[in-house]
């Protein structure tokens, strides 16, 4: 690998012959991180909460067992925890996998006698529910590097890999208590679940040319979908700009930034673009690095975005995808009162470009409802 070297807002790094990565500076923070040829080595950060599991199912061990052999159809073969309420599941389902294209999703399913992991909301289940599945689709992300360091696309797998948020519980007392992120983070490696057979969704590629720019605008785990879309557009040889953008609240929401630096430092055309908006930088003025809550919206409006891209982001040449917060992509039905505060979708109308359903080529926005 030739010497390469990004300045990119306040993220710098430099790659060497040697294969080596040293991040200076990631948002303020140093972080050292090395790449070696054969695996990329990463600290995997874990809570005691994690282990601090509820001690029993409310089920007999024999029926419980059971009903998972009759039920469940996959196991986790890696789980990496970003914090404790966020990680990547590797789940490998009994039976390959079906060809399907990034950016669709699929349905996990856990039983709902399975304990829930210690200091989430409690649940009263009802004896008619106890013996059945919760299930929950989820836009299936991808690896992006492998064990050799090279782009991994979700078809170069045998497994599904999901990015997943634990929710502990309801933000609002008449809401029910979240069911199943309870469950599955009580879950380790080897343990079992279910995965629906229907991959589905029209979040996809379309109309890409190979030398169109591709802008792809996250917030939070809505990265899942375009680091799918990313590997395979780098895998596939495309030569425009691929820029992936995600906005969090804090510098440990981003479970993916190590793999991401590899993939700029062997493919120019590639950039990460990672932004927070609940760290001392962003809510202290007196930080020697105030930079503000960074949030999407103002970031284009703004110009910060193109000049931080790199790119004008001209919908002459660009296709965007918009995928997580509801108030980020900015959606407002037919009838309804728009929000004080735009999202995403009449920012990018503004700026010529279309969400109407025949639009294709460049200039076209894609948006996913992900919660």
């Amino acid at each position: 690998m030739g010497d390469c070297k990004f300045i990119i807002l306040r993220l710098r790094f430099k790659c060497g012959p040697e294969n080596q990565l040293d991040f200076n500076e990631f948002l303020g923070r140093r972080l050292f991180v090395t790449f070696r040829t054969k695996r990329i080595q990463r600290s995997i950060l874990r809570s005691d909460t994690l282990s601090d599991m509820i001690g029993s199912a409310p089920l007999e061990a024999a029926e419980a067992t059971q009903l998972r052999e009759k039920f469940y159809n996959a196991s986790i073969i890696e789980r990496i925890d970003a914090n404790s309420d966020l990680a990547r599941f590797r789940i490998r389902p009994d039976n390959p996998i079906p060809a399907f294209e990034p950016g669709q999703y699929v349905a996990l399913g856990i039983g709902n006698w399975e304990p829930r992991l210690q200091g989430t909301q409690l649940e009263e289940v009802p004896e008619k529910k106890l013996r059945k599945l919760t299930r929950r689709a989820y836009s299936i992300s991808c690896p992006m590097i492998d064990a050799h360091g090279q782009v991994a696309p979700v078809d170069s797998v045998d497994y599904f890999e999901f990015y997943i948020t634990l929710v502990r519980g309801s933000d609002s007392p008449d809401k029910k208590p979240p069911v199943l992120t309870p469950r599955l983070f009580n879950f380790e490696v080897g343990d079992r679940l279910e995965v629906q057979k229907k991959i589905t969704g029209h979040y996809i590629l379309k109309d890409v040319g190979a030398d169109d720019t591709v802008l792809m605008l996250g917030t939070g785990t809505g990265e899942a979908p375009h680091n799918a879309m990313a590997a395979k557009l780098l895998a596939a040889g495309h030569r425009g700009r691929i820029i992936n953008v995600t906005s969090v609240r804090h510098r440990s929401d981003l479970a993916y930034v190590v793999e991401h630096a590899e993939l700029m430092c062997q493919y120019p055309q590639y950039r990460y673009l990672p932004f927070t908006t609940r760290d001392p930088e962003n809510l202290d003025e007196s930080h020697p690095g105030y930079v503000g809550k960074q949030y999407l919206q103002q970031l284009f409006t703004s110009g910060q975005l193109a000049d931080a891209a790199g790119d004008p982001l001209s919908a002459v040449h660009t296709h965007v995808f918009l995928c997580g917060n509801p108030a980020m992509i900015g959606y407002v039905p037919p009838g309804a009162d728009p929000p004080s505060t735009p999202g995403m979708l009449p920012l990018l109308r503004d700026a010529g470009f279309s969400d109407e359903g025949d639009s294709s080529g460049p200039g076209t926005i894609r948006f996913e409802k992900y919660w």
